[in-house]
């Protein structure tokens, strides 16, 4: 029998019922307030949110503020509102918070609608675009799998959420989402993105392309472009159909856009991608140096992290020469390889080659690795001696094949390097800079790291200190043997080959690179103002005093003959080589500046002189095929080298606005061309400059100008034109006598 409530028993049931709401409401807000003092685990504070932790690549940037590539972790590169195109924002908001707009940071219409969604089983995520960042920002595990973990995780969400929405703007929150989030393939980040799957800028990205970058988010292996691209073009439309319901896209443009491939341009992202991989490795070491060397610290002074911290660091690099460099080398590079293998066809290159096999097993990464294993020597050479899947670079793209490890040591022995470094002579900014053939397989540069010997590429050096002691170009000398006395040791006697007979001019010596002239000069003026020049010249490496240097005998880096090099070109001074202008934060506070040092090296006058016989070379002397071959006629000097057994070749080439030094040559110097006709500079390193100079010549938008050098203002006392005093030979060029040979 049902007993009637009284008035009193509702009002107290009524009572109750109001004092358990408050209470689980108060203590609801209690809970809340506890998780924002970090009771139930730290959350961020406001210093935090203001300086979120992220990983963000760091960006090396061109003269023209194109990306040359990245250091990363992440490859994140964070952009402003106004970077981005307002297809990605519409397609966002569209498809991930309708109403972005008008909630604080939570949209609990939104909340309670997908709560009973997922309980009549239609499971969808409920999280506003600020929670997402939130997510995104400070939590490191991403998001939770365990059900009271995620819970606990989302109520944090919430306060972050709130925070976030207190301190920033719309268009700030958005924007850092858009920095942080994951779209796959190493791409972090709406820049990222952009440049990884489009090739393109966030502010040039499409709607459907935009439709496509914000689909990945709701799964980034299954809607991937790259390896479901049936699925992403589905998802992409289904975006776009939001786009269309939230009235940020027409019907006609989606009935349009929709039947659209995906058209992507995609560029993995990887730290080797970009250009100049030998340069961006040697430039990270310098940063690394002058951050420790200054103590350049972040605010809170810890050292500063290349792969983390988001700088961006402007450097000299010309992106196009860049580009023609690379392009000139891979040009030439597939051409003189075949050469040199065709030029050993028949013989054997390996023979009385144990100790450099063996070296070259030693050096190696998978001799170090099997060490490591604590394999015995024995067992070592049995590895290398078996048969097994190796990846081989070759100039027609790696490949995969079987081969004994022993084998692929002497494939690489016989494999040509080259390096190339080009320069402004007057500002010293370094243009283009190609440390070797291929990064991922050969990772030491040859630059600025690696020196060799320069061979003929020294003899401007002593010419300069003879011209610089009083003698004219058009001094004759006769070309036969010189023996030179060395204190303590045996008299110096250069060889020579191809040698010129009779009485030359010092112009036409150089300009045929001949041994005993070098070897005279050096005898009137001796090793000590030689080797003072050179290392006055910006030559760091040992230049010892004595008479062999006049023929290259000593080793340098590119590096360094670029620099000296471009004391000719720019009136006397040495410029020093630098690449980089500027360092800053990720807030764009600069933390370093680079300003050339410059001294005087060489008079003006004889800097001038100089330019003057190093165009002879090119006129009509050993770098003549740059004109007659390779077609060019502007006013460019230059000098080939090549030292003993052809092991090396190197050319040198100036022009007022640009220096560049090529090398050519095997890793190991016992490995080498047969004959010096094919190992000559002339043929191993010359063609890559005037790839190269071809290239920049035929862009009217780098101004690169195709005058000649500067007379120095007050004149050249010094007889550089042999017509002026001599009587024509009947034996004499047309070219002979333009140059006064």
């Amino acid at each position: 029998m049902s007993q009637t409530l009284t008035s009193t028993d509702i009002k107290r049931y009524n009572l109750t019922i109001w004092k358990l709401l408050i209470g689980g409401i108060i203590l609801f807000a209690l809970f809340i307030i506890s998780i924002g003092f970090g009771v139930f685990g730290t959350l961020p504070s406001f210093r935090d949110i203001e300086h979120p932790k992220s990983n963000q690549a760091t960006e090396i940037v061109a003269d023209d503020g194109r990306v040359i590539g990245t250091y990363f972790v992440q490859n994140r590169s964070n952009v402003t509102y106004p970077q981005i195109s307002p297809n990605v924002i519409n397609a966002l908001i569209s498809t991930e918070d309708t109403r972005f707009k008008e909630h604080s940071g939570i949209d609990f219409t939104r909340t309670f609608t997908i709560i009973f969604y997922n309980l009549v089983g239609k499971k969808q995520g409920g999280s506003t675009i600020t929670q997402q960042l939130a997510l995104n920002l400070f939590s490191e595990e991403g998001r939770q799998k365990n059900f009271f973990k995620r819970l606990m995780q989302k109520f944090q969400e919430w306060v972050i959420a709130v925070k976030l929405e207190r301190n920033y703007t719309k268009e700030e929150i958005i924007t850092m989402y858009l920095n942080t989030v994951d779209f796959g393939n190493q791409a972090y980040g709406i820049k990222s993105a952009a440049r990884v799957y489009f090739n393109t800028t966030p502010d040039q990205l499409t709607v459907p392309q935009a439709a496509t970058l914000v689909g990945l988010q709701k799964g980034i292996t299954r809607y991937s472009p790259t390896r479901n691209p049936d699925r992403s073009i589905a998802r992409r439309n289904t975006v776009m159909s939001m786009m269309v319901k939230a009235n940020l896209l027409t019907q006609e443009q989606y009935d349009t856009e929709k039947e659209k491939p995906l058209g992507l341009k995609f560029n993995a992202a990887t730290v080797n991608d970009g250009i100049a991989p030998y340069f961006r490795a040697v430039l990270k070491n310098d940063i690394k140096k002058i951050f420790q060397d200054r103590s350049i610290l972040k605010a809170d002074g810890t050292p500063y992290d290349l792969d983390r911290d988001g700088l961006r660091v402007i450097t000299t690099l010309n992106y196009d020469m860049q580009v023609y460099a690379e392009e000139a080398q891979k040009e030439y590079m597939k051409i003189l390889q075949a050469q040199f293998m065709a030029s050993w066809k028949g013989k054997n290159p390996f023979k009385d080659k144990e100790l450099q096999i063996e070296q070259g097993i030693k050096r190696s990464d998978r001799y170090k690795a099997l060490q490591q294993e604590g394999k015995s020597e024995e067992e070592i050479k049995k590895d290398f001696n078996t048969p097994t899947r190796l990846n081989i670079f070759t100039w027609k793209g790696d490949i995969d094949t079987l081969m004994k490890p022993v084998d692929s040591v002497k494939y690489y022995k016989m494999l040509l390097r080259n390096a190339m470094m080009v320069m402004d002579p007057q500002t010293g900014y370094v243009k283009a800079w190609v440390g070797g053939i291929n990064y991922q397989h050969f990772k030491y540069d040859q630059v600025k790291m690696g020196t060799r010997q320069v061979g003929s590429t020294a003899k401007p050096f002593t010419y300069a200190v003879a011209i610089d002691n009083g003698y004219s170009p058009c001094y004759t000398v006769m070309n036969e043997p010189v023996s030179i006395d060395v204190p303590g040791g045996k008299p110096w006697v250069p060889r020579s080959s191809g040698t010129l007979p009779g009485a030359i001019t010092l112009q036409k010596a150089l300009a045929y690179s001949q041994n005993y002239i070098a070897a005279y000069l050096m005898k009137q003026v001796g090793p000590t103002a030689v080797a003072a020049l050179a290392k006055k010249m910006g030559i760091t490496s040992d230049v010892p005093a004595y008479p062999s240097i006049s023929l290259g005998s000593f080793d340098a880096s590119v590096y360094d003959m670029v620099g000296a090099y471009s004391v000719f070109a720019n009136k006397g001074l040495w410029t020093e080589p630098t690449y980089i202008l500027r360092i800053e934060d990720k807030n764009g506070i600069v933390l370093y500046e680079k300003h050339p040092s410059v001294h005087p090296a060489l008079n003006e006058e004889v800097a001038y002189v100089m330019t003057r016989m190093l165009r002879g070379v090119v006129l009509n002397g050993t770098a003549s095929r740059l004109s007659y071959k390779y077609g060019i006629k502007t006013p460019v000097g230059g000098k080939t080298g090549t030292t003993q057994n052809n092991s090396d070749g190197w050319f040198m080439g100036i022009t007022p606005q640009l220096v560049g030094g090529v090398w050519t040559g095997c890793e190991d110097r016992a490995f080498h061309f047969i004959s010096t006709r094919e190992g000559e500079g002339g043929n191993t390193a010359l063609p890559i400059f005037a790839g190269f100079l071809k290239r920049v010549y035929a862009n009217p938008k780098l101004k690169i100008r195709k005058d000649d050098f500067d007379v120095p203002k007050n004149g050249v006392s010094i007889v550089y034109d042999c017509n002026q005093y001599q009587q024509p030979d009947q034996n004499k060029t047309e070219l002979d006598e333009k140059l006064g040979f």
